[in-house]
């Protein structure tokens, strides 16, 4: 039991709404192209070695004066558009990336100002791909706890400023692009209970090479991102199809309720990984198929969820 001391007042808290859902999506690609083959100019791979081993044909780069906060600014708009609401109407905006290359300013403020959303509360959260998910989770929760009413959520990567050309290893797999989505008070459930964990062990299965003191004091090469490609592989084959079952538990819903099983952004593009990924999960939840990634747009990060629903 709680004793509120005397002589002191009572806090007030907020109320928000019973539930919350998106209000609409929104996606941005950059005009470059980008092949196979010319990926196959600086390493030792063919078109046809991607294509069978992660079903990517074509991913899109950025220009190279576009930045994180271009892309991001270009996908929200679209999703405000799609929700129906001005800029003005969003309380927070949630920027998910591991690509800007600023320690500060966040890119959020910055996308904020951009689209006319100032004062709104903006802060970056830093989960490489699982960025968006903890996004939508984090704006599910602000809205259902009355801090915000409308909460735009950002997955957003120029990933071509963070590849290694000549890494054989991930080189193939990375791209640039941009996906938004406007989450808002419901009068029905939209968005379902969020399962999230994290395991530090693995920090070096997908990791930036080298801090930034590491470069400036040794004068080593640009830290870009890897990947250890096998030990993703063993994660998502393995470990997906019990998530999934606890996403269903506390959804309170069968496996053969949802239309789509929608495999985690983590696994870029892997459409092998993710085939085999979505087998186990089916097989241990009888979950139904799963949508296999567009073979046109890369590893997007965070930005592949949302990009997703909005580019088909």
């Amino acid at each position: 039991m709680t004793t509120i001391p005397q002589h002191r007042g009572t806090l007030s808290t907020t109320t928000g709404a019973g539930h919350a859902r998106i209000w609409g999506v929104g996606g941005y690609r950059p005009e470059r192209v980008v092949t196979n083959d010319e990926i196959c100019e600086q390493i030792d791979s063919s078109d046809q070695w991607i294509r069978e081993r992660t079903g990517i044909i074509t991913r899109r780069y950025a220009a190279l004066d576009e930045t994180v906060v271009d892309m991001a600014s270009a996908a929200a708009l679209e999703a405000l558009k799609a929700a129906g609401i001005t800029a003005s109407q969003v309380s927070t905006v949630i920027v998910a990336t591991v690509t800007h290359p600023y320690q500060t300013p966040a890119a959020a403020p910055m996308v904020a100002d951009r689209i006319g959303a100032t004062p709104a509360a903006a802060f970056d959260i830093s989960a490489a791909c699982a960025g968006y998910c903890h996004g939508i989770s984090l704006a599910n929760d602000m809205v259902r706890g009355g801090s915000a009413t409308f909460v735009l959520v950002v997955g957003v990567e120029k990933l071509s400023d963070f590849t290694d050309r000549t890494d054989r290893g991930s080189a193939f797999i990375f791209g640039d692009g941009a996906g938004a989505a406007i989450v808002g008070p419901s009068d029905y459930p939209g968005i379902g209970p969020t399962v999230w964990g994290s395991d530090g062990a693995k920090w070096d299965t997908i990791s930036q090479r080298n801090s930034w003191i590491e470069m400036r004091d040794k004068e080593i090469a640009w830290p870009a991102i890897t990947m250890q490609g096998q030990s993703v592989f063993r994660w998502a084959v393995y470990s997906m199809a019990p998530i999934a079952q606890a996403a269903l538990d506390q959804a309170g819903i069968k496996a053969d309720g949802p239309r789509r099983l929608h495999p985690p952004p983590s696994q870029h593009a892997h459409h092998r990984c993710l085939g085999q990924a979505a087998q186990a999960a089916r097989a241990h939840c009888h979950c139904p198929r799963h949508r296999r990634h567009r073979q046109h747009l890369g590893g997007l990060g965070p930005a592949r969820d949302p990009a997703h629903a909005r580019l088909g």
